[in-house]
C-alpha cells in the first residue's frame, strides 16, 4: 500500500481530497507547508505553529548544511529533536538556492560546485550528497538534487538542464534512505515537450511522490499554469503532486484545480515581516496612514489570536515602530490565513463548490483593503 490515497473527487476539476501517511502522521491534502528555512518559522515556536493547524514544515537542505551543519543535527539527534518539531518535515535538496543565493557555481555532470552566500567559502554537492544531508537531518520527505532552470532561456540550455535533472534522479533514486519518502522533481523550462518528457522519465523512476519545479521564476502567470497542467497530466493519479514554490492564495486554488495536492512559499511569513497582511477582503499594508487610529480588528472575519486581541492602529504602530511583537502577530495572522484557506479548500473540495471559492479570492486577490 502506498503513503497517499485520494479520498474524494471533486466533480467540476481535477482538485482531491487525499491523505498522505510520513512517520510522523497523517496528514490531510491539499496541504500549506510553512517554511522553516533554517529549522525556524520565523519568529513564531514550534507549539505556535502546531497551534495554527500546522502538521508538516518544509526546511532548507542548503542552509542547514552551511550553518549548522548537518552533523551536528545528528548529533544532536535529528532536526526534529533539534527544533523540537514533531509533525512532519520535508526538505527541500537545496538546488534552488545554490541557483539563487550562491556566489559562484558551476554545475558539472557529478554534481553542483558553489560558494556559500555567508563567508565565501566553496562547497561540492552532488545528488548522492542531498540525499545523505537530508538522511543526516532524519526529514520524513526528501527531495532529489535537481537543476533550477530561469526564465526566460533557450531551448537547448534547457533541455541540457533537464536531462541532467533525470540523470541525477536516477543517482538520487540509488541513495535514498529507505526510511523516508522521497519526491522526484519535473523540469523542463517553459516547453511543453521538454516537460511532459522530464515527467515520463522521473515518473518512470517510482518515486513516492512528485513535485513540479522550475515554475513561478518570473514567467507570465498564464504561462505557469499551462506549463503545470502539462507536467500534471504526466503524473500518476495514485501520488501525491507538490508544487514548488508557489504561491499566492489565488495561485494556489487554481493548482489545487490542477490535481495539485502540496504547496510551499515564504509570501505568507516575508509579507508579514514586510507589513503585507492577507485578509478575507484583500490585502492590507499596514503602514498605510489611514488605519493609524483604526479600531478595527485587521479581519472581522478571522479567528486568529491577532484578530481577537488587538486594532489595525495597534498593529500599524507596532510596525512603525520596528517593534518585535509586529512580526509575531503578523505571521500569526498570515499563516492562520493561509492554513484556513487550505481547509476552505479542502471542504470546498467535498461539496464539489471550488469554483465558486476560486472566484471569490481572484476578485478580492486584485483589491487592497481599505
Amino acid at each position: 500500500m502506498g503513503c497517499f490515497s485520494v479520498v474524494k473527487r471533486e466533480k467540476n476539476s481535477l482538485a482531491r481530497l487525499g491523505r498522505l501517511k510520513t512517520r510522523r502522521g497523517e496528514i490531510e491534502t491539499p496541504v500549506f507547508m510553512p517554511v522553516g528555512t533554517q529549522a525556524s518559522i520565523k519568529s513564531l515556536t514550534p507549539d505556535e505553529v502546531w497551534d495554527l493547524g500546522a502538521r508538516i514544515i518544509l526546511a532548507n537542505t542548503y542552509h542547514l548544511f552551511l550553518r549548522p551543519g548537518h552533523d551536528l543535527i545528528a548529533r544532536l539527534g535529528g532536526l526534529h529533536r533539534f527544533m523540537n518539531w514533531s509533525g512532519a518535515i520535508l526538505t527541500d535538496s537545496g538546488g534552488f538556492q545554490v541557483y539563487s543565493l550562491a556566489k559562484f557555481r558551476r554545475i558539472e555532470e557529478e554534481g553542483v560546485w558553489f560558494k556559500s552566500h555567508l563567508d565565501g567559502s566553496q562547497h561540492f554537492l552532488s545528488p548522492e550528497q542531498a540525499m545523505a544531508v537530508q538522511a543526516s537531518l532524519n526529514s520524513d520527505i526528501h527531495m532529489v538534487l535537481d537543476t533550477c532552470i530561469p526564465y526566460p532561456l533557450g531551448r537547448e540550455e534547457t533541455k541540457y538542464l533537464t536531462d541532467l535533472t533525470t540523470r541525477w534522479a536516477v543517482r538520487s533514486r540509488k541513495a535514498a534512505s529507505r526510511e523516508s519518502l522521497v519526491f522526484g522533481i519535473v523540469q523542463g523550462g517553459m516547453y511543453e515537450d521538454l516537460r511532459r518528457k522530464s515527467a515520463r522519465e522521473i515518473v518512470s523512476l517510482g518515486f513516492d511522490g512528485y513535485a513540479v519545479g522550475g515554475l513561478s521564476v518570473g514567467e507570465p502567470r498564464q504561462l505557469m499554469l499551462a506549463m503545470l497542467e502539462v507536467s500534471v497530466a504526466e503524473l500518476p493519479g495514485d501520488k501525491p503532486v507538490y508544487l514548488m514554490g508557489v504561491g499566492t492564495p489565488e495561485d494556489i486554488i487554481e493548482a489545487v484545480m490542477r490535481g495539485v495536492d502540496m504547496f510551499d512559499c515564504v509570501l505568507p511569513t516575508r509579507n508579514a515581516r514586510r507589513g503585507t497582511l492577507f485578509t478575507s477582503e484583500g490585502k492590507i499594508a499596514i503602514k498605510r496612514a489611514h488605519f493609524r487610529d483604526d479600531p478595527r480588528p485587521l479581519d472581522e472575519n478571522c479567528s486568529c489570536y491577532t484578530c481577537r486581541n488587538f486594532s489595525r492602529a495597534y498593529l500599524r504602530h507596532l510596525f512603525m515602530a520596528r517593534e518585535l511583537l509586529a512580526y509575531r502577530l503578523n505571521t500569526i495572522h498570515n499563516l492562520h490565513f493561509y492554513l484556513e484557506l487550505m481547509r476552505q479548500i479542502r471542504q470546498a473540495i467535498k461539496e464539489d463548490r471550488l469554483g465558486e471559492l476560486r472566484d471569490r479570492f481572484i476578485s478580492k486577490g486584485k483589491e487592497e483593503t481599505t
